[in-house]
């Protein structure tokens, strides 16, 4: 049963009204039932790393299709949600709520939910598959590690084994808080992270000066924080260029339809537009178009703001392109920088005065090297050059959703969390779709061929419409994983390709291909 949220009147919200019946249909289709408390389940028992958005999601289909898990989060419960535990109250979603459904039960109330909503929305779906009474709170990851029968074994044989892993870990761990700033001591004003705002600036912020150090994500949070509490100026230091994107599903969805996953030919049309439509009058803070600094839109993720340019407009905010040269006591000493001119490079000194500082550097990067086998780190084909960017070439039953993102437009919360569990699935009960390093290998290959001309790494950005190319390829090339086609997209009919896999035993046992062992790929 999916969480329950208000209703819209169909005569003065049509169009929130159409959402909430979309969302109430695709609960009813493609949500996994979840089983009761007593029921046994039978099959192959995953081990799922981190309880955040992709955790819980992907350990909630694991289970919905009759799979024993494990979760193992290194946090106490109130970290349930990951990253979005930790974030201030005034977060929100920046895209479309269309583009963050996570899992079909999840039931947003309108376009942009704001991180109360999140985070219940996730807590339920926690509680509605029973996966509260299959985490395991306090416990770090600090070795994955096989038994002589190739079972997955987490930390230590106390723990129990496993038929798969699901490393879960995201791109967000603890904050990154710089601290070699020249003169950092000498300010006189208060300084935090950009997460911490809530609580470590509240409404003190009122009629204050802020200077927020960071360009990215964390910078606009913290603009819209500091707008919300009145702030009377607030200064954006950032040391690069960085695209913005408006808060438009339309664009948004526009944009991820680039299926080549990188910069093309025609790139410069969705560019030349922003900076005409959207940018306007603000273009010196776009990208430079031309020049050593040339930034294209498909080799980055952009921030998806509108609400930015409001700001920059009325003057209350200031996008300043810079280097940091030390704090004062008053404020911050910048070298001043004209557009397309590289970091470090020639500009003006000046001093920006400010009361409150926020760090918006974002966040240190949770390291799979520290747990997963070494045996996943096979030069070249290193994070994130893997098979669908998430398994490692010679472990097919360990899948790593989520944590080797580097850039992307279209998101990380999204449809693919489920589609990437079911093919982990597929391929722990199938052995004849489950495929051996030399083709896992092959497609990275192709995939580098094909992104060549990138100015980034092939799986360094990607688009969503490019991710669902990786997903339809996948299951079209392999005869075998063609009766998997509903169940991996869209969750429906485990059952008959599960009786298909019993009746082709005698054949997997006339090729000499009856390897019991999960771990080890004998398909194509």
């Amino acid at each position: 049963m999916a969480s329950q949220s208000r209703i819209h009147n169909p005569i003065f919200h049509p169009l929130l009204f159409l959402f909430q019946l979309m969302q109430w249909l695709t609960d009813k289709i493609l949500s996994p039932t979840p089983p009761s408390p007593s029921t046994r389940l039978g099959r192959p028992k995953i081990a799922v790393i981190g309880a955040g958005i992709t955790g819980v999601t992907s350990a909630a289909h694991c289970i919905g299709h009759g799979f024993d898990v494990e979760i193992f989060e290194a946090g106490s419960e109130e970290n349930v949600g990951g990253i979005w535990s930790k974030v201030n109250n005034t977060s929100s979603l920046q895209i479309h709520s269309l583009m963050y459904r996570f899992h079909p039960s999840v039931q947003w109330e309108g376009g942009y939910p704001d991180r109360q909503q999140i985070i219940s929305q996730v807590r339920q779906l926690w509680k509605r598959y029973g996966l509260d009474t299959r985490t395991k709170f306090n416990t770090k990851v600090t070795e994955v590690y096989q038994d002589d029968r190739g079972r997955w074994i987490i930390n230590n044989t106390s723990n129990g084994h496993f038929d798969g892993v699901i490393a879960a870990i995201g791109t967000c761990g603890d904050p990154k808080i710089p601290h070699n700033f020249p003169g950092l001591d000498s300010f006189r004003g208060k300084v935090a992270h950009s997460s911490q705002l809530s609580s470590e600036i509240g409404s003190s912020a009122k009629d204050k000066t802020i200077i927020v150090i960071g360009g990215g994500a964390s910078a606009v949070e913290a603009l819209e924080f500091a707008a919300s509490e009145d702030a009377a100026k607030i200064y954006i230091l950032s040391r690069s260029d960085k695209w913005i994107i408006p808060r438009n599903p339309i664009i948004n969805v526009l944009l991820s339809f680039n299926i080549f996953g990188q910069e093309t030919i025609f790139s410069w049309i969705p560019e030349f537009l922003l900076r005409k439509l959207f940018y306007r009058d603000l273009q010196d803070i776009a990208p430079p178009s031309t020049g050593d600094q040339k930034k294209g839109l498909f080799t980055d993720t952009p921030m998806v703001n509108s609400s930015v340019m409001d700001q920059l407009r009325s003057h209350k905010a200031e996008w300043i392109r810079c280097d940091i040269e030390n704090f004062t006591a008053q404020g911050i000493r910048i070298n001043r920088r004209e557009r397309g001119v590289a970091p470090e490079g020639p500009g003006r000194e000046e001093i920006i005065k400010g009361d409150i500082v926020v760090m918006a550097t974002g966040f240190e990067r949770p390291d799979l090297s520290k747990f997963i086998p070494k045996s996943c780190y096979e030069e070249p084909y290193v994070p994130p050059n893997w098979y669908l960017q998430t398994f490692p070439p010679n472990h097919p039953s360990i899948s790593c959703i989520n944590s080797n993102f580097v850039n992307a437009i279209g998101t990380v919360g999204n449809w693919h969390i489920g589609i990437y569990t079911r093919i982990l699935l597929m391929f722990l009960v199938d052995p004849l779709t489950r495929p051996s390093p030399f083709w896992m290998k092959r497609w990275i290959d192709m995939t580098r061929l094909l992104k060549w001309t990138s100015p980034v790494g092939p799986f360094e950005f990607f688009t969503y419409l490019e991710l669902v190319w990786w997903f339809v390829f996948c299951v079209a090339f392999n005869p075998f994983r063609w009766k998997w086609a509903l169940f991996v997209f869209f969750g429906l009919g485990f059952v008959l390709p599960e009786r298909v896999v019993k009746a082709e035993e005698p054949l997997r046992n006339g090729l000499g291909l009856s390897e019991e062992r999960p771990d080890v790929g004998i398909g194509f």
